[in-house]
């Protein structure tokens, strides 16, 4: 089976978790406004099957891993955006699930050491952020820590150029939305602005780069 397929199953399949990712964000945002129902669900659909149209042809078993990670992305993102957190509510369920799924998806390959070197760079995401919120406690939060093990691990499983690709473009994507902030909407420079939107799409877009490109 080609990828177009799956890809369209699980871009249509998007479109209702799209209205759940919503309903989460309404609900940890209070009062903030939330992106509508449509769009949420058509960003949710489009962005699962590109991911499923990439990972399908070398790494099925996958699939389902890379698109909970997409909808704890998307979530987060909205949320973080909004309330300038991202709630444990969501960040402590993301790891166990995402873990299971990638624990399947190694078994179903026969390739535990992708396992391992997730752990490995899982791990190695926390410690680092961890370590950044200890130095300068007003800029990342302990959010941004349990996120990042959840998209190192995430990556991790992909290889450890995925890893590099996506925090170092969540950095890259995080200092330009600044700089904006600060000469176009004259934000000063020790406004705090929400980090977890560009590590969700540092982390979507190293996924889409590191996958191969479907030929058929």
């Amino acid at each position: 089976m080609t990828a177009t397929v799956p890809a369209l199953l699980a871009g249509l399949l998007g479109l209702p978790f799209g209205a759940v990712a919503r309903a989460l964000a309404r609900r940890h945002c209070g009062q903030s406004p939330v992106p509508g129902g449509p769009l949420l669900a058509v960003v949710m659909g489009v962005v699962w099957a590109l991911l499923t149209l990439r990972l399908w042809p070398t790494h099925p078993a996958a699939v389902p891993a890379y698109l909970a990670l997409a909808f704890v992305c998307v979530t987060l993102g909205v949320i973080d955006l909004r309330t300038k957190l991202l709630p444990n509510r969501i960040t402590y369920p993301a790891l166990p699930l995402v873990a299971a799924l990638l624990l399947a998806a190694s078994a179903a390959e026969h390739d535990l050491g992708a396992m391992v070197r997730a752990l490995e760079a899982g791990g190695l995401a926390g410690l680092a952020f961890l370590a950044l919120v200890l130095i300068s406690p007003g800029g990342l939060g302990l959010g941004d820590v349990k996120f990042a093990l959840v998209l190192g691990l995430a990556l991790g499983w992909l290889g450890w150029g995925a890893v590099a690709a996506g925090f170092v473009g969540a950095f890259l994507l995080g200092g330009v939305a600044a700089l904006v902030a600060v000469v176009v909407l004259r934000l000063g420079r020790k406004a705090q602005l929400p980090f977890g939107p560009w590590l969700a799409a540092g982390a979507l877009l190293a996924v889409l780069a590191s996958a191969p490109v479907p030929t058929s």
